[in-house]
């Protein structure tokens, strides 16, 4: 994601250093013009903005606290995390960055390998009204920037993203199972549905993956864990009930226990 996330903003004419763990990734991008950092800090240096795409919350943190990147950072700098993690992380990392005076954008996005390809990522936001707007054309070279509220909301509106897709993608894995056990051609529902209110994007993507057995990793179903994991962390702190996003992530810890780390459509198999 952060590799295409990278080459849409060269495109468009930024001028960008890369960083990654592993150097030969951020390599890649040299051939479109990035700059490549033998580390973090060095990477931040007389940087306007600094966009982060990370595993985890601790991860980010390791990267921005432990890594020199927040005492290299200019006073005059916007940190954009793009990662996917628990809104309380995002509001103490902002918080940690606001103390040295920088200002903080938690900025998970939806839309895969193929919207940030095409630039049409859908990019969640949370954060102050006037940081988000000294950043929001670098937002939307990568997509459509919406911005939530503040700290954290960016973050949690993620969090309902991945529990609409993980709850959606295993009702179209269960109806799919259902239609073939009964006798039918479930590859004929895709089309059966098509226009109807049933159709969806998880329908048509992750239903045709389903049906051609095809679990090469798209979204890897670890990942699509962690959010519903996190999801319901931050539901049991809101004093909300999230019965099917527990039942969505019952279905994926078998998943991964039985098939290993797939794309998320082979939950599928677990029926």
């Amino acid at each position: 994601m952060g590799e295409r996330q990278a080459r849409v903003l060269l495109r468009a004419g930024y001028r960008l250093t890369a960083w990654n763990r592993t150097r030969d990734k951020a390599e890649r991008l040299s051939a479109d013009g990035a700059r490549v950092a033998d580390s973090p800090a060095q990477a931040v240096r007389s940087a306007d903005i600094v966009i982060t795409m990370l595993a985890n919350g601790e991860t980010v943190h390791d990267v921005l606290f432990e890594q020199g990147v927040c005492e290299a950072l200019s006073g005059s700098a916007v940190v954009i995390d793009m990662s996917s993690i628990r809104p309380d992380e995002a509001i103490a990392h902002a918080r940690l960055l606001a103390q040295r005076g920088i200002d903080h954008i938690d900025a998970p996005v939806s839309g895969g390998t193929s919207g940030a390809e095409k630039a049409a990522l859908a990019i969640m936001c949370g954060g102050e009204a006037e940081a988000f707007e000294r950043v929001s054309a670098v937002l939307r070279c990568m997509g459509r920037p919406v911005l939530m509220g503040a700290h954290g909301t960016g973050q949690l509106a993620k969090l309902a993203n991945q529990m609409i897709v993980g709850t959606t993608i295993g009702v179209v894995a269960e109806a799919l199972s259902l239609v073939a056990k009964g006798g039918a051609n479930p590859a004929m529902l895709i089309e059966a549905l098509a226009g109807g209110y049933a159709d969806s994007t998880i329908l048509r993507i992750h239903g045709r993956r389903m049906v051609d057995k095809n679990f090469e990793v798209s979204g890897r179903s670890s990942t699509q864990l962690k959010d519903l994991h996190n999801a319901l962390r931050a539901a049991q702190e809101a004093g909300a009930a999230m019965p099917y996003t527990e039942l969505s992530a019952q279905r994926f810890t078998s998943l991964l226990q039985q098939h290993g780390d797939i794309d998320h459509s082979g939950v599928v198999l677990t029926f």
